[in-house]
């Protein structure tokens, strides 16, 4: 299931909310997305809660992209599934015109409320949710979020096991942090999930008094290169965590080393 990168050497993009929220809004997505291919990224994830002007924000990054041939993964916050368990069929519909806006065609969202009255309920929008993947040419990718009921284990695990019997075997976005924001281990979730993971958060987790932040790799208080050991060694990773420095072209080159370092080590 695992995706592959134009650079299958070093799987490594940047999810554009890496640079912090409020810079990100100040100089736009595509300043961040060329600084992250001069850096030597092989794509980057935009976000869409960033985008201040999409219709034209998007056009743009598509056409850096296109002409510097990355891979593209356009970041969707709105649920799959609203709070009544139905097919939240707008914001599919949203979602997928607006990857095809980015040139994507990586779509990532999490379930939201998929179950909440039962899983017969929600199932019956699977078909609907199959025709506007499969017939936009995209691959949806399930992202395990920070809420109990789109991020823990149980919850995914429910999910996929419907959408599979229903003939819709969707691969996930394996975020390495959220886990641990609702007490869940993600070694074993990296055990249970691994071989349907296509594409990784990569970020280190630090507890501080009242919550979890993302830190470097190298700063995380968890086991993170044993999480990345459980995944597959060719699934493209993303640096999602705070890229702070007055050189941010070296900042983040010298984490994607530190990304690709450990990916060459697992896949030898």
């Amino acid at each position: 299931m695992a995706l592959s990168l134009q650079n299958a050497g070093s799987p490594a993009l940047i999810s554009l909310t890496s640079f912090g929220n409020a810079e990100v809004r100040r100089h736009g997505q595509l300043y961040f997305a060329q600084l992250a291919h001069r850096a030597g990224a092989n794509g980057y994830e935009v976000r869409e809660e960033l985008l201040l002007n999409p219709a034209e924000e998007l056009p743009a990054l598509a056409a850096y992209g296109r002409d510097h041939q990355l891979d593209l993964v356009y970041s969707c916050p709105q649920p799959l599934f609203a709070m009544d368990g139905s097919l939240n069929t707008a914001a599919v519909q949203h979602a997928v015109a607006a990857s095809h806006s980015l040139g994507a065609t990586w779509l990532k969202m999490s379930i939201g409320g998929f179950a909440s009255q039962s899983v017969a309920h929600s199932a019956q929008g699977f078909a609907a949710l199959k025709s506007a993947i499969e017939g936009a040419g995209l691959t949806l990718l399930i992202e395990n979020d920070q809420t109990t009921a789109a991020g823990t284990v149980q919850a995914l695990q429910r999910f996929f096991a419907a959408a599979d019997a229903a003939g819709l075997p969707l691969p996930m976005t394996f975020d390495m942090g959220n886990w641990h924001y609702l007490g869940e281990c993600a070694l074993q979730a990296a055990q249970l999930f691994g071989s349907r993971v296509a594409y990784v958060h990569a970020k280190g987790v630090q507890r501080l008094p009242a919550k979890w932040v993302a830190v470097p790799l190298a700063e995380s208080a968890a086991a993170w290169r044993a999480i990345l050991r459980a995944l597959p060694s060719d699934a493209p990773r993303a640096i999602e965590y705070p890229l702070i420095g007055d050189d941010l072209v070296a900042v983040t080159r010298q984490e994607l080393a530190v990304l690709r370092d450990a990916t060459a080590l697992q896949a030898r």
